[in-house]
Parts: structure tokens; C-alpha cells; sequence
């Protein structure tokens, strides 16, 4: 089957409908992992109401499995790029989907007790979760790079990623309803494994892993492994990731991103509950909770945007800026004592939050490692991001016993300033050229 050139095949009506149900399928699918991964921020304070642990003890589940994610990734990453995007995902959402009902069902094994019992085994079963979790990025990397011409990621990066967070933007929406909230803890955990359920039927019955399982030809991505002919094996995608100096310092400023986000995203709600006495169900908490949200996804577009229009494909630039941006609003949240400004910065960081993960995690992953070994790539980023984000687990969780509520600014702020300064290294950085020769579009 011949390979097309980009306009030949990308501007047709029927290839174009093909291509939208099988991200919208993929988006949603992952939103629904990220409705069944960020409801633990939401029982994060229940947990300690119900059973007496520390915020240390919590931080030691977040701990746990935010790196078994990190390292399960870059693990399963050459994994994804054998089996296929959509068995990957399979495999991610029904895992999900498993060990989301087991840990709200721990609230009725009475023989586990309250205490180091009942810590150990939910620290195990929210690791296992993470575990099936870690497939979810690689899978949607791995499908669309398949899909996506190397100029085009960035805007539909900015689509596709503003899908996902409505995942955070359900999980927001669903723990903060009244009735929600007056409901036991583990229902946090119940409803996002009905939603994890029904999209991995979704994802078995409509994904398909290249043009070519839809009888489409395959076309020329222009991405870091186009025109290779090589056997896809552990040692290839090794060799195009692993050694590549320019996808080990993203991997690098992925770290910084991931213990600034987990950071963040982790434990924001405990701190409105705690600092600004803002209960879940409080109108001021759900609209701003519902802004975040939203930031994420502007900021998805305009990192999109950025990078494919002015930037011409480039995505260093623009997670640059969302790194400053970072510094700015940690800045706001440790120095203000104003709920308004707080609230402002919270929003901006989640913008930029969003443009630097759309940018390195979700853009460059399959430009540097190209359809061919694009999951081991994003395994790379996507697990460093989250062995980053491990230490603002017991780590936030000590420093806040210890020290209160106004460590947790600037206990971020000099990782975002870390990752600016690497991407100004990588401010002209692109992928390399095709080694056959170039097709024009």
C-alpha cells in the first residue's frame, strides 16, 4: 500500500471524519482515566477525617504511586510501541476501571482496621491503579502519531488535551455536587470507575491504531523516525529516545514539571479546605475549581497555537513561557494573603501547567520519537514527569506537618525556573530529517 503525501490524504472528508471519532473516542476514554486519578485529591482530607492519617501518611500513598507511574512508563513505553496504541489503552482504562472499586470497597473490609493495616493496603491498591494508569498517555502518543502530520500536532495536542482535561473538569464538577459530597468517601471512587468502565467499550469498539486499520493508506508524518524501514525492538526505540541528548533534557525539565503539577494538583483542594475554609460544596470553591479547569484548557490552545503558528512547530519556546508563568503565580500563592489573588494565581498556573505538559508530554514526545517509537518517548517525559511528582507526595505531606501551609509555594517555584533555563537550551530545538528523502506537502 503506497504512503501518501500530507495533502493527499489529510484533506479528505471521509479520512478526516475516520480520524475525528478515533481520537474523540481516545479523549474521552482518557478523560475518564483522569476522572479515576484526580478524585484522589478530592478524598485526600476524608481520609485523614475518617481515619486519623497525617498528611505525611497521606503524602506516602501519593508517594508510592506517582512513582510506580513514572517508572512503569518508561518500562511499558517500548511495551506500547509493540502492542499497539489501542491494546495499551485497553489494558490502561480496564485497569483503571478495577482498582478504582476495589479501594472505595476497602471501606467495608472491617478486618483491615484504621491504621498501618488499612494505610498499606490502600497504598497498594492506588499503586496498582497508577500502575494501569502509566499505559494511558503512551497509548494516546502511540495512536496519533500515527494520525497526526508532524506540522498539524500542535493545534489538535491543544484539541486532544483540551478533551482530557474534562476529565478533571468531571471529576471537579462530580466531587463538588452537594449530594456527592454528603455521600461516604469511597463513592469518590465508585463513580469515576462506572465512567473508566464504559469507555473502555468505547475504545475496544471504535479505536484503530494507524489509517491503515481503517483501510486508509498511511501518509507521511515527517516526525523523527520517518523513513526508517527498521524492525520496531526495545534496542530501536532505545537507540531513538534513550540516547537522543535533546529528548534526556526534556526528560530532565519533565521532572520539574511533574513536581510542580503533582505539587499543585495534588493537594490545592486540602489547602482551600484548610487555609481558606472553603468546603467542597461551597459555590466559591466549585467556580473556581471549574476555572482551573478551564485555564488548562485555554492553555492547551494556546500553547497549540503558539507552537505550530508563530513558533513554526517549535514547542521548547512556549513551554518556556509556561514555565515563567509557573514562577509567577507560586510567587502570588506564597507571598499574598488575598483569597481573590490566590485564586488568580491558581488559574494562571494551571494555564501554564497545561501549555508546558500540551507542549512536552503530548507534542514533542511524538516529534522526537516519531510514530515509530512516539510511547517510548512519551513513556520517557511522561515518566520522569510523575518520578518528579512523587516527591511532592510524602514530601509536601512532611514539610506541611512540619512547617504549615507556607512552605508549599515556594517549595515549587525554584523547579519551574529550572525548567525555563532548559528549554531556553532547547528554545530552537525541532526533529531531525527524515532519512529518506523529504516528501513535499
Amino acid at each position: 500500500m503506497p504512503i501518501l503525501k500530507k495533502h493527499e490524504l489529510n484533506h479528505t472528508t471521509e479520512f478526516r471524519r475516520r480520524r475525528a471519532l478515533n481520537w474523540v473516542t481516545l479523549g474521552l476514554t482518557y478523560a475518564s482515566m483522569y476522572m479515576a486519578r484526580y478524585n484522589f485529591a478530592f478524598a485526600n482530607k476524608d481520609l485523614s477525617d475518617v481515619y486519623g492519617f497525617s498528611k505525611s501518611e497521606i503524602g506516602s500513598i501519593i508517594t508510592f504511586s506517582t512513582l510506580l507511574y513514572g517508572l512503569s512508563a518508561m518500562l511499558n513505553g517500548p511495551v506500547a510501541d509493540k502492542i499497539g496504541g489501542k491494546r495499551a489503552m485497553l489494558i490502561g482504562v480496564s485497569g483503571a476501571f478495577l482498582f478504582n472499586l476495589i479501594f472505595g470497597f476497602s471501606a467495608y473490609l472491617g478486618f483491615l482496621g484504621t491504621g498501618t493495616l488499612l494505610l498499606g493496603f490502600l497504598a497498594t491498591v492506588w499503586t496498582l491503579n497508577m500502575y494501569f494508569q502509566s499505559y494511558s498517555a503512551l497509548a494516546i502518543i502511540k495512536v496519533n502519531s500515527a494520525w497526526f502530520h508532524v506540522s498539524e500536532r500542535g493545534v489538535f495536542s491543544a484539541i486532544f488535551g483540551s478533551m482530557i482535561q474534562m476529565g478533571r473538569f468531571g471529576v471537579y464538577a462530580l466531587m463538588t455536587i452537594p449530594f456527592v459530597v454528603a455521600l461516604p468517601w469511597q463513592w469518590k471512587f465508585f463513580l469515576p470507575a462506572c465512567f473508566a468502565g464504559f469507555f473502555a467499550i468505547m475504545t475496544f469498539l471504535f479505536v484503530k491504531d494507524s489509517p491503515k486499520d481503517s483501510n486508509f493508506p498511511d501518509f507521511d508524518t515527517q516526525d523523527a523516525t520517518s523513513g526508517d524501514t527498521e524492525k520496531v525492538t526495545f534496542k530501536y526505540v532505545a537507540k531513538k529516545v534513550f540516547t537522543n541528548p535533546i529528548t534526556i533534557t526534556i526528560a530532565i525539565a519533565e521532572f520539574c514539571t511533574g513536581l510542580v503539577r503533582k505539587g499543585f494538583e495534588e493537594w490545592f483542594p486540602r489547602y482551600m479546605q484548610e487555609v481558606q475554609n472553603l468546603q467542597l460544596d461551597n459555590p466559591i470553591f466549585q467556580r473556581n475549581a471549574l476555572a482551573i479547569v478551564l485555564a488548562g484548557v485555554v492553555g492547551a490552545f494556546i500553547a497549540g497555537m503558539l507552537s505550530d503558528k508563530l513558533f513554526k512547530s517549535r514547542r521548547p519556546p512556549v513551554a518556556f513561557f509556561g514555565y515563567v508563568l509557573q514562577v509567577i503565580s507560586l510567587s502570588i500563592v506564597w507571598q499574598s494573603k488575598s483569597l481573590e489573588l490566590v485564586v488568580i494565581a491558581f488559574i494562571i498556573n494551571s494555564l501554564a501547567i497545561s501549555m508546558v505538559h500540551s507542549m512536552l508530554s503530548g507534542t514533542a514526545s511524538m516529534d522526537f520519537g516519531g510514530k515509530r517509537a512516539g510511547a517510548t518517548a512519551a513513556g520517557m517525559f511522561d515518566g520522569m514527569q510523575y518520578i518528579g511528582g512523587s516527591v511532592m507526595g510524602y514530601g509536601a505531606g512532611y514539610l506541611l506537618d512540619k512547617y504549615g501551609w507556607g512552605i508549599w509555594g515556594p517549595s515549587m517555584i525554584g523547579f519551574s525556573f529550572i525548567g525555563a533555563i532548559l528549554m531556553l537550551k532547547l528554545w530552537n530545538a525541532v526533529p531531525s530529517k527524515p532519512k529518506a528523502a523529504d516528501v513535499k506537502n
